[in-house]
């Protein structure tokens, strides 16, 4: 049967059934905020490279934190910078770092929020690689111990839940292991298991402050071209403990997010990462495109694509507009 039987404009004509039919819905409760805080920093700055986001002091972004959790939003992720760094990145794991004041503040200050911990230790190095360097060389075993003292650091400062970021082998059962050795069964990870080598990622660099000194990252995240191999370290980091698994970046990556949801049925997040962010917004400021529309056009094609939680910058905007309806 087909047309004039058929016509499929019957379920288009209506807003109100349009509705009632639409398959794929973007809520607050499936976004997640990513938030920068830097130590020693006295006000709020603008992320130059990325128009309507900022790097925090604590009280600014325990400020921050209550603003969006009153707007619905239900979950963060926290970076941190600190003042001094060293080849080890010690910063990420000591007691009294940026991120674990942080994490206890926010904590004490709004409760009920869902307080991720990135577990990376870029931020964090003298050199901006994500883990121990020896000759040039970064050392993937030597590496698990500091990421994994880190997560535990961040879990004892308040996080309810850890995502490392690194992309080294093994990093999820090291860090599964110290998490439970020390009683914290309960707190699950959710690893960045497919994040690709990506020129994505370029504002978060300057947000971060965490770009390479030498060299770049293809070592260690996942060559662009490659699906299956994000299949196996999904896998992997299944095997190894894993909760929540992620692809990095989204857009370009939908396939992999289809492909990863269909093949393991698991809870998986997708990054809506800073340079997807920064084109909309400077493609918005030329008046190019229309900033709403195109905004929650890229969220819905995260959430179709198979993505359960997203982490996007523009998760205050959603908020913002979702209480105005």
């Amino acid at each position: 049967m087909t047309f004039p039987n058929i016509r499929m404009r019957r379920l288009r004509e209506n807003s109100r059934v349009r509705d009632l039919v639409r398959e794929t819905k973007v809520d607050l409760d499936d976004l997640i905020m990513p938030m920068f805080v830097v130590e020693g920093l006295k006000k709020k700055e603008e992320i130059s490279s990325m128009p309507g986001q900022f790097r925090f002091s604590i009280p600014e972004l325990v400020d921050e934190c209550m603003r969006i959790h009153d707007l619905g939003i239900k979950a963060v992720i926290l970076f941190g910078i600190p003042a001094h760094k060293d080849e080890k990145g010690s910063g990420a794991w000591i007691e009294d770092g940026i991120i674990q004041k942080a994490m206890s503040q926010i904590k004490k200050s709004v409760p009920d929020l869902l307080l991720i911990g990135d577990v990376c230790l870029c931020e964090y190095t003298s050199h901006g690689h994500c883990g121990w360097i020896e000759n040039g060389r970064l050392i993937n075993d030597a590496t698990l111990d500091l990421l994994s003292k880190t997560a535990l650091s961040q879990v004892e400062a308040g996080a309810d839940m850890v995502a490392p970021s690194d992309m080294m082998d093994g990093r999820v059962g090291a860090i599964r292991q110290i998490l439970d050795e020390n009683g914290h069964f309960h707190i699950p990870i959710m690893s960045y298991a497919a994040k690709y080598f990506s020129a994505f990622y370029g504002p978060f660099r300057e947000a971060a402050e965490s770009a390479p000194q030498f060299g770049d990252r293809s070592s260690y995240q996942m060559d662009p071209a490659n699906v299956d191999e994000a299949v196996r370290e999904v896998e992997l980091d299944l095997a190894e403990g894993a909760d929540i698994v992620m692809v990095k970046p989204a857009l370009p990556y939908l396939d992999v997010v289809r492909t990863i949801k269909e093949t393991f049925r698991v809870p998986t997040a997708a990054y809506n990462v800073s340079g997807e962010y920064s084109l909309i917004k400077a493609a918005a400021a030329k008046g190019w495109v229309d900033e709403k529309r195109i905004i929650l056009e890229t969220l819905t094609s995260i959430k179709r694509a198979g993505a359960d939680m997203i982490l996007t910058y523009f998760a205050s905007d959603f908020a913002t507009w979702k209480n105005k309806t």
